[in-house]
């Protein structure tokens, strides 16, 4: 056993060395608006938090469609399920405070704190800054756990939720991408956030993609460009630093609201296992697994996906 945890820390270190000599500075956010927020882009104040968000489809929707990403990601993972929704119903994605354009909490929001309950808050005050009194709220991953938790929070202002390879209970991961795992670790905090070589992001993509074939060279340009925001790669640290396995997951069983359960049967990162277990605790919940499929599911495969979350919104 010594000689694995020995091993592990010379791995840790070699990764820090690499990442030491592959420097990356922060880009200011008008460097990265001309590629990534084309129309129908747009930036709105959520209480002095400057928040990059779509806003499409049927402006008269009384429970408008809102996606929310995961960690590291953007808006731009849900973009196959907008084209498929937008023709009958109003949709609204964005990027979370830390992540994509929108970059750090600012604003009227605690700047350290990355909590789920924190992203939960911000969620309902995004919905009152768009006049949108109720919703129904979509998350993969930690989007999942805001949409939960955005439920249990106010439970009046979400009428269904869909959650995708949701974080909440707590589960045993079967692989964690590098990034993150360097990301946890405080010391190496300051290489992090000056460093990030594009292989490295790359291989985190690839062990969240059930077919790491579909890993383009586009996709990688995107989930590297936009970590590099300023301040995203500070706040990565924060919230995988503050992650606490299986936080509030009590909460869960108390949900009484229509919910649609979808996982990647290749989920390495919040294996099946989670699934089913939001099932157990969700009465009334269906839960749908793509065999082939990973954590992203709905990026890896928006037609299919979509198809099943379309089936349960027309669903009485």
């Amino acid at each position: 056993m010594g000689w694995i945890v020995r091993l592990v820390g010379v791995l840790l270190m070699l990764s820090a060395l690499a990442l030491s000599l592959s420097r990356a500075p922060d880009r200011p956010v008008q460097t990265l608006v001309a590629r990534w927020a084309p129309a129908p882009s747009d930036f709105i104040e959520v209480k002095g938090q400057l928040v990059h968000l779509r806003d499409e489809g049927l402006r008269g929707d009384p429970e408008p469609i809102v996606l929310i990403h995961g960690t590291a990601a953007s808006l731009h993972t849900w973009e196959g399920w907008v084209r498929a929704l937008k023709g009958t119903r109003r949709v609204i994605s964005f990027d979370l405070p830390g992540f994509g354009l929108t970059g750090p909490f600012t604003g009227q929001y605690p700047p350290e704190d990355y909590s789920g309950d924190a992203y939960a808050r911000f969620v309902l005050d995004l919905l009152d800054t768009l006049k949108v009194q109720r919703a129904v709220l979509a998350g993969n991953s930690l989007g999942g756990e805001i949409a939960w938790r955005t439920a249990f929070l106010a439970p009046q202002r979400v009428s269904r939720l869909i959650l995708v390879d949701a974080s909440g209970p707590a589960s045993t991961p079967k692989s964690v991408p590098l990034g993150f795992r360097l990301a946890r670790i405080r010391l190496l905090n300051p290489i992090v956030e000056s460093a990030l070589p594009r292989a490295l992001v790359a291989e985190g993509l690839a062990a969240v993609y059930g077919d790491p074939s579909l890993v383009t060279p586009e996709l990688v340009d995107r989930y590297f460009e936009l970590a590099l925001r300023e301040g995203n790669r500070h706040a990565l640290g924060l919230r995988v630093q503050g992650l606490v396995n299986g936080a509030d997951q009590e909460r869960i069983a108390t949900l009484k609201l229509p919910t649609l359960i979808l996982w990647g049967g290749r989920d390495r990162l919040i294996p099946p296992e989670t699934a089913h277990r939001f099932e157990h605790d969700i009465a009334g919940s269906r839960l749908v697994i793509f065999d082939k499929l990973g954590h992203v599911p709905q990026e890896e495969d928006p037609a299919g996906t979509v198809a099943a979350a379309k089936a349960f919104l027309q669903a009485p």
